[in-house]
């Protein structure tokens, strides 16, 4: 990617700041204050309970700018699955709001994270419920993806339906060429649905990570809708 990626990522972004960054955060934790983003830990991983299974081995990544990344694998199932959404802090909860709207809970606790059940409270049970604060890479599970995509100047960005977070796109030129195929000359976005990860890479010019979207397969294209319709 070059300064084209940060360009057009920096235009959009002004409409983005006036619709879903302002949105109330309240939502997230209900009647509890929420506070203001603060450094946490970027990554954490344990083994959750499984009904199931033998355990759910849970990867969580947290992003400065609100945003997290959920990896889960099913023991003995050899199933993974990945999330994203929008985290915020209350006064003692972290509260993850998932892109489909559904809620988690954890206390931030000696630099681990405690599970909470579905209202936010202990969960009473002799089973790990903890999450520990590690190193890791964001994982690469493609996870379905519904967005608004753009390809201009050699660059491609994609504003997510569910938090209105704007992302490049690495180069594929298959994603590339549909979106010119479809699109109308007026109407720069187009709807897109696909499966895809996050990759991070530098910013351009600067010694600073982002993230950025990889495709994992077919994706589809809406011409003429966008996130609203």
């Amino acid at each position: 990617m070059s300064k084209k990626v940060l360009t057009v990522v920096a235009v959009l972004s002004v409409f983005a700041l006036f619709g879903c960054n302002n949105r109330n955060d309240t939502q997230a934790v209900a009647s509890e204050l929420v506070m203001p983003l603060k450094p946490m830990q970027q990554s954490y991983r344990g083994i959750l309970p499984c009904a199931d299974c033998e355990g759910i081995e849970t990867s969580l990544f947290l992003e400065t700018s609100g945003t997290w990344v959920m990896n889960q694998y099913y023991l003995g199932k050899k199933t993974s699955f990945a999330s994203y959404g929008e985290w915020a802090r209350t006064a003692n909860k972290l509260v993850l709001t998932s892109s489909h709207g559904e809620k988690q809970y954890f206390l931030p606790k000696e630099g681990s994270l405690v599970m909470l059940d579905t209202k936010g409270e202990p969960i009473q049970s002799s089973l790990n419920d903890t999450l520990k604060a590690v190193t890791l890479p964001l994982p690469s599970t493609p996870m379905p993806m519904k967005g608004e995509y753009t390809y201009l100047a050699d660059a491609a960005i994609f504003k997510d339906c569910s938090s209105g977070k704007i992302y490049p796109v690495d180069s594929n030129a298959a994603l590339q060429n549909a979106y010119l195929a479809v699109r109308d000359e007026n109407i720069l976005p187009v709807l897109l649905q696909f499966e895809a990860h996050f990759i991070q890479q530098l910013k351009p010019d600067s010694d600073m990570l982002q993230n950025v979207l990889v495709s994992d397969g077919e994706a589809t294209f809406f011409p003429g809708k966008n996130c609203q319709s």
